[in-house]
């Protein structure tokens, strides 16, 4: 899932090194790490290798040195992207590096990348030019991004934990209003987060940081809207429904890009179980993987059992008893940036 950190302002290699740590679970396969020290930005990743294992690390530059991104999630779309781009004139040094075509699309089309990507992601792109750093965070925010704003600093990273390493985050207090949140709604919603001076970026919202003033500002590129149709076909469940799978295959199709084997995460219910049909269409070695309960009323793992069969696909299943239950809570409250008041978060 990668993991992605960094800051402008006060520090030093070891303060980013410290944030870069907290994140290594989420990248098991690799590390980097970038610093302009005459301007204040450090940039850092945390890799875990899905696209191009020989050619995607990070933080990745252009050559010219210009730019600089640290980027978290998939672009569906880059192949698409990268042709348009060579034929405008771009030259690509990866071979098929879905991260190098956000440095050569923020070159040719700046603030309206975002809008021209189909995927998933959170990252920050250094602008050294400019004296800007651009993040930006997907249409409903897949991939985290967690951030402080304080007089002459600015910080970001992947994990709560992470960017409180920051010395400069150090002994903050838990916000009174992030908690009222978390009681009403059982979890934090963006922009609140848990600390005071934290906040977490919204999905389909970009931020700019003027690196030089140490300004920043929020700014919307993307927002959610129903649009109820004004006709109802003769037929609806034969239209409708035929439009929805359609679109269902195409976007299931879309996430099967990778370098690595494939799995899913089969609960045994409807959406799960939809998923696994239309991916096994595609790839004939999927893997899918259940968790099982002893309290029939939670038990969906034989559901399960009879999708993967169903599929043709190698299935694996493991069971959560109370008591293995009971003995995960203290590491599983430990991963947690914030409280979660969802159950699931158990067999996750």
């Amino acid at each position: 899932m990668c993991g992605i950190c960094g800051f402008v302002g006060p520090g030093d290699a070891a303060a980013l090194a410290g944030m870069n740590a907290g994140l290594a679970r989420r990248g098991p396969d690799g590390e980097g790490l970038y610093d302009d020290a005459a301007a204040g930005v450090w940039l850092a990743h945390r890799r875990l290798a899905i696209i191009d294992l020989a050619g995607g690390r990070q933080p990745m530059a252009t050559p010219d040195g210009g730019l600089v991104v640290t980027y978290n999630g998939e672009i569906y779309n880059h192949e698409t992207l990268r042709r348009e781009l060579t034929d405008r004139g771009h030259h690509f040094v990866t071979d098929h590096s879905d991260t190098e075509v956000l440095l050569h699309g923020w070159r040719e089309w700046g603030e309206a990348l975002p809008g021209r990507l189909n995927g998933m992601w959170a990252f920050a792109l250094y602008d050294k030019a400019r004296g800007l750093l651009f993040c930006s965070r997907d249409r409903f925010g897949k991939k985290p991004f967690f951030y402080a704003a304080l007089p002459g600093f600015f910080a970001f990273s992947s994990e709560l934990a992470s960017l409180m390493a920051h010395p400069a985050l150090a002994n903050r207090s838990v916000s009174r209003l992030a908690l009222r949140k978390y009681f009403a709604y059982g979890f934090i919603p963006a922009p609140n987060a848990l600390y005071d001076g934290t906040a977490k970026l919204p999905g389909g919202e970009n931020l700019l940081v003027d690196v030089r003033a140490l300004t920043v500002r929020r700014k919307r590129w993307w927002s959610f809207c129903l649009e109820p149709t004004g006709t109802i076909p003769a037929n609806p469940e034969r239209t409708w429904g035929g439009r929805l799978l359609e679109l269902l295959d195409a976007a299931v199709t879309r996430r099967l890009m990778a370098d690595v084997p494939l799995g899913v995460f089969l609960s045994g219910g409807v959406d799960s179980s939809a998923i696994t049909a239309l991916a096994a269409r595609h790839v004939p070695e999927l893997a899918t993987f259940s968790i099982g309960f002893d309290d029939p009323s939670f038990d969906e793992s034989a559901k399960a059992r009879r999708t993967a069969a169903f599929c043709g696909v190698s299935h694996h299943e493991a069971r959560l008893t109370l008591d293995a239950a009971l003995a995960l809570m203290p590491e599983i409250i430990g991963r947690l940036d914030e409280p979660m008041g969802d159950a699931s978060l158990i067999p996750t």
